[in-house]
């Protein structure tokens, strides 16, 4: 099995006996309140999904992040995974206190704190997402946070029920997963979409050089237009019983949020597949992107910076249906013209796997054409009267 990222999986979840300790004594800590977003960055944390994190980056490491996308250890690392608090809050903490993060009236989690330092939220954006523009939704939640970051690690007392408990593994249990199921190589493909027909071929193109196929969508926060968490798992579902081998496929669900931040987050991604015991990744084009941000392939592109990273990438162009083919394709593999050659003899021989026709298809209420996406996908899809976020 490969190893996870930094060597060892992150354990951070107390044992019950120590629990009933603190929660017994969680008046003496001090209480910090946490958002949702929070609380599933403190799971992901403590159950070894963000390996080798122990806590929230101290100051040198979120320095080191932003400007060489590495931890002050060396360790391959790009995205900000940091407590912001108010400077009235602040003041009541102090550098080696214990305090307890508290969600609503649930007791998370405490943290050692080794750090509390200011920062500069326009620097955070413009190296992490490479823009300050606005429009980019993860500008916009970075010039949100508040003004003061604490540092250090945590331990978890307690965490949210999922909605999902079917699907939500740990890096623990995927990785026993795929040991019962004899995968010795294993694929990882991250979505925030419905799957489509390209989808679909990818996946299947890179399950036919290794053992297993791991589909980890992210279940959490999302931009406005793209599709809820619950459309999501059911189209994946439908999907992997009709036409994907049991023994060859598994979904699980990666609580967290979409950044945007394009080639920074691809990387981010295939460490968290890393950890989960993938030994490869699919990439295809604009992974993590939004808008017109990032070229199209710097998600690939951004590898070569990382040869150290100890998990295999796959890299996969930009892919259409081919009706003259009659399959997925790409120009790699298809000799027939696009449809602005008007020596082609059909002007619609290629039909393109684009979120936006298919959003709009949807929303008028039609079904897709079986080229672009299964029916069985397409009639749950069509259930909902707003799919959408």
């Amino acid at each position: 099995m490969i190893n996870p990222h930094g060597g060892n999986l992150i354990n951070r979840v107390l044992k019950d006996d120590v629990k009933e300790k603190l929660i017994n004594e969680k008046n003496e800590l001090l209480e910090i309140k946490v958002n949702q977003r929070r609380v599933k960055e403190i799971e992901n944390i403590a159950t070894g999904v963000y390996s080798p994190l122990e806590g929230f980056l101290v100051q040198n490491d979120l320095d080191n992040v932003m400007d060489s996308m590495r931890l002050n250890n060396d360790k391959a690392w790009t995205i900000p995974i940091i407590l912001d608090i108010a400077d009235e809050e602040a003041k009541k903490v102090s550098i080696g206190d214990t305090v307890r993060l508290s969600s609503g009236d649930q007791f998370i989690a405490t943290m050692d704190v080794k750090d509390k330092y200011s920062f500069n939220k326009k620097e955070l954006a413009e190296k992490v997402y490479g823009t300050i523009d606005m429009h980019h939704p993860g500008v916009t939640e970075a010039f949100k946070l508040k003004d003061i970051l604490l540092g250090g690690t945590i331990n978890l007392v307690d965490s949210p029920k999922s909605l999902y408990p079917r699907y939500h593994l740990s890096p623990a249990e995927t990785r026993k997963s795929f040991d019962d199921r004899g995968w010795k190589t294993i694929v990882g493909f991250q979505t925030r979409n419905v799957p489509h027909v390209g989808h679909e071929y990818v996946q299947k193109t890179a399950l036919t050089f290794v053992d297993g196929l791991f589909i980890n969508p992210v279940i959490g926060r999302k931009k406005p237009g793209d599709f809820k968490d619950e459309v999501i798992l059911q189209t994946y579902r439908v999907l992997i019983d009709n036409y994907y081998l049991k023994e060859r496929a598994m979904l699980a669900i990666l609580q967290t949020e979409m950044r945007y931040a394009g080639p920074r987050e691809a990387i981010f991604h295939a460490i968290i597949r890393k950890n989960y015991g993938c030994t490869h990744f699919i990439l295809g084009r604009d992974h993590a992107g939004v808008g017109n941000f990032y070229p199209p392939y710097a998600a690939q592109e951004i590898f070569e910076k990382f040869p150290d990273l100890g998990i295999s990438p796959l890299f996969f162009p930009s892919f259409f249906y081919c009706r003259t083919c009659g399959s997925s394709a790409n120009d790699k593999t298809c000799p027939h013209a696009p449809a602005q050659n008007l020596e082609c003899p059909d002007p619609e021989v290629r039909v393109e796997f684009s979120g936006t026709k298919l959003r709009d298809i949807l929303l008028k209420g039609e079904k897709p054409p079986p080229e672009m996406i299964r029916p069985e996908v397409a009639d749950v899809i069509l259930k909902w009267e707003n799919p959408f976020v």
